[in-house]
């Protein structure tokens, strides 16, 4: 694969930990270990907490990949998604290669910008993985 990418799609994630999880099961990862975890964008005092007053609360998740992540390296290469795209319920994820524009990735990322959605990375102080784009409106 040329370019692997993930690319999040915010408005869609539910802050379930599903992909966080699937992450965490596939390779037995010890109980305090996360290669990948869900932000919670909201009040800042928690995890879930919103922000706001009631009744006007809002809250949002975002998924983090540290830099342990190792992309599902022996999936992707048998043509597998990763575990966290694979099983987002929401389908907020494409997994895909950004060097070809047919690939899934490419393409979705491409409906989204001509929706009007903002395409964006995490700065690199956060220590993330750099191949994981967000889109967000």
């Amino acid at each position: 694969m040329g370019q692997p990418a993930i690319l999040v799609n915010l408005n869609r994630c539910t802050g379930c930990w599903t992909c966080s999880t699937a992450c965490k099961v596939a390779y037995q990862l010890g109980e305090d270990k996360w290669w990948h975890y869900v932000r919670t964008i909201g009040s800042g005092a928690g995890v879930d907490e919103p922000a706001g007053e009631w009744p006007n609360l809002r809250m949002s998740w975002m998924p983090v990949y540290t830099t342990g992540c190792i992309l599902c390296a022996k999936r992707t290469k048998e043509g597998l998604e990763p575990h966290c795209t694979y099983n987002c319920p929401a389908k907020a994820m494409t997994y895909g290669d950004l060097s070809d524009p047919d690939s899934p990735v490419s393409v979705r990322m491409k409906q989204l910008r001509e929706r009007g959605y903002k395409i964006f990375q995490l700065p690199a102080w956060e220590r993330t993985r750099p191949e994981v784009y967000y889109a967000e409106k």
